[in-house]
């Protein structure tokens, strides 16, 4: 086995040891053992929505944002159902705000991080740190 790819591998190693992966189950077409508890790209764009908006995440402020940072299209109801699915898992919590004119007289829901969001935000942040660092330079400058 070349130097390179010894490193590659220890590397590999490394980062799923830092973050509670089964080494025996990567490059074996599965992922993630922990179903119900990994997030994908569009759910980290909304929790990171809902952190950024604080005491005022709602659907629409959450839309905005996402749409706002990203320049993409977004569909309410994929936002919609996203927030259901961060609460089934436990990342999100929700309450109904007070009833506003603009609104019709209707309440809003209101999303907040749990720990376990913040935690899997954080989590998330650091694998994509851990990988780009592994990025060789001449990649990234070429």
């Amino acid at each position: 086995m070349a130097a390179a790819d010894r490193t590659l591998k220890k590397n590999n190693l490394q980062t799923m040891q830092l973050f509670h992966l089964n080494p025996s189950i990567l490059g074996k077409g599965e992922t993630n053992n922990m179903k119900g508890t990994s997030i994908g790209e569009f759910e980290e764009l909304v929790l990171l929505s809902v952190g950024i908006l604080y005491d005022d995440a709602y659907g629409l402020a959450i839309l905005d944002e996402i749409e706002k940072k990203t320049g993409r299209s977004v569909m309410i109801s994929s936002v919609h159902k996203t927030l259901v699915r961060l609460e089934d898992k436990g990342f999100v919590k929700s309450r109904m705000g007070g009833k506003t004119n603009v609104r019709g007289g209707r309440d809003k829901r209101l999303y907040t991080l749990t720990p376990a969001g913040v935690s899997v935000l954080r989590e998330m942040k650091e694998v994509r740190n851990v990988m780009w660092k592994e990025i060789p330079r001449v990649v990234l400058e070429g």
